[in-house]
């Protein structure tokens, strides 16, 4: 039987009430929100829920909009786990901190926006709270604070797998679990969205698999306490609509109106359009440009996000050179399969992405902390080079697309060396091991709130 039911948004007190007598006879009751697959409106539209269905397991992916990465990649495995095993699976991406707790956690996304946009506040934060006996104080302080709130989030879909792609969701649901008993009914995994230095709240020994997208990362997980059978390298996770597209760059370049036959750069702000865009496509427009023979030796292709103050100033500019100014763009795998290399601050999924389309990459800024070994990752890698200075980055790609061929293409192989699109598949067909190894799904065995709690950290 299908039932398909829209609830409203409760209160925390609502849904501890609800949630305390919300099931019986080992039954789901209906009413929970789903996730539409687009990124923006997660939580519109209405969940399917297919009762007494055996075979049919919940995923709980947890997140938090800190950052675009740890959504993609929560996106990423949902289509993945759908494209292989169908309705087996029911999968939901939720940010548990922010629908079902109070400050600070519920707060996180604006604090962490604010930290970023000052780069040593958040080094600070980033640096002094990795030791471990830091992070697990004042983890613990808000497991006791908040346990039956982030208990109600976590059970509100009943999960036979949680899967982690945020640093910290991990210790929280881990230390509730071993709370309720329930560490040997639920698997919990978690998926590392970075690719070489990353927080130390990232690794807890109590998980049953730690999905690392880097040998170095994998390192730190054994340093951290983590067994070799609970690691696997598999990469990042990206989108399967961009892992697996077959592409062909002039059938690409004439749907998009790109010329055939001069080189491309594409130039990146993220998802906001940060960072000296302008000031770099200034410079490419005069580097590209062959003075003596009066014509283009390549052209530029920039997206400018969110921005629209960007993109409109750039679109007011006269160009020597062929110019493309786009916006906020939901097919990069089209984008990246037009060009010939990428300029782009060093987030783990651009950089993953430029990788798997054999893109040379100029990085041109990092997030302190997170992002910074990703710099040594690329340039170390012989995938790319690193320069915070427009003019430089314009005098590399000038080259690149007229003396220094030989490295534009030498680069390119090696980037291809560290690309891993299988990742994803990897990472849901890993996870489907281990479901097929626990056995009967957690629909089986009853559940209750516990009166008290005592961290278990």
């Amino acid at each position: 039987m299908v039932i398909s039911v829209a609830t409203p948004r409760k209160s925390i007190t609502e849904k501890v009430f609800q949630r305390a007598g919300g099931y019986y006879n080992g039954q789901r009751r209906c009413g929970s929100e789903i996730q539409s697959n687009s990124y923006e409106n997660n939580d519109a539209g209405m969940e399917l829920a297919q009762i007494g269905a055996e075979r049919t397991k919940n995923v709980l992916i947890l997140m938090s909009d800190t950052g675009g990465g740890h959504r993609a990649s929560a996106e990423a495995i949902r289509a993945a786990f759908r494209m292989e095993f169908g309705d087996e699976y029911r999968i939901f991406v939720k940010d548990v901190w922010k629908e079902y707790t109070g400050w600070p956690l519920n707060n996180m996304e604006r604090s962490y926006k604010f930290m970023v946009k000052h780069a040593q506040l958040w080094k600070v934060a980033f640096h002094s709270t990795s030791p471990r006996w830091i992070h697990s104080m004042y983890l613990a302080a808000f497991a006791a604070y908040y346990a039956k709130e982030v208990e109600t989030g976590l059970m509100e879909y009943k999960p036979d797998i949680i899967i982690s792609v945020h640093p910290l969701m991990q210790h929280i649901p881990l230390s509730i679990l071993k709370w309720q008993g329930l560490q040997k009914k639920v698997i919990f995994v978690t998926v590392i969205t970075d690719l070489n230095s990353c927080h130390r709240t990232w690794f807890h020994p109590g998980v049953n698999r730690c999905y690392c997208p880097s040998k170095e990362v994998a390192k730190r997980a054994l340093q951290d306490g983590l067994e070799e059978s609970q690691t696997r390298v598999f990469g990042l996770p990206i989108r399967p609509s961009f892992a697996r597209a077959v592409l062909s760059k002039d059938q690409i370049r004439e749907e998009l109106g790109i010329d055939l036959n001069l080189p491309a750069v594409l130039l990146m702000g993220g998802g906001e359009g940060m960072g000296p865009v302008k000031e770099t496509a200034m410079a490419l427009g005069e580097s590209l440009y062959d003075r003596e023979a009066d014509k283009p030796i390549g052209q530029l292709i920039i997206i400018c996000g969110r921005n629209m103050n960007l993109q409109s100033s750039l679109q007011s500019l006269q160009w020597k050179i062929p110019v493309k100014v786009r916006g906020f763009e939901t097919q990069m795998e089209k984008w990246m399969g037009a060009c010939d290399c990428i300029i782009t601050k060093a987030g783990p999924g651009t950089i993953t992405e430029a990788l798997i389309r054999g893109l040379p990459i100029v990085l041109n800024d990092y997030i302190p902390g997170q992002e910074k070994g990703n710099v040594p990752y690329v340039v170390d890698n012989g995938a790319g080079v690193f320069t915070r200075s427009p003019k430089e980055t314009a005098r590399i790609v000038a080259e690149w697309f007229s003396t220094n061929s030989d490295e534009l293409k030498r680069m390119s192989e090696n980037a291809l060396k560290l690309a891993q699109p299988e990742a994803v598949f990897d990472i849901v067909k890993d996870i489907h091991e281990l479901a097929q190894q626990r056995g009967p799904s957690l629909s089986n065995f009853p559940y209750t709130l516990t009166s008290s709690y005592t961290s278990l950290f």
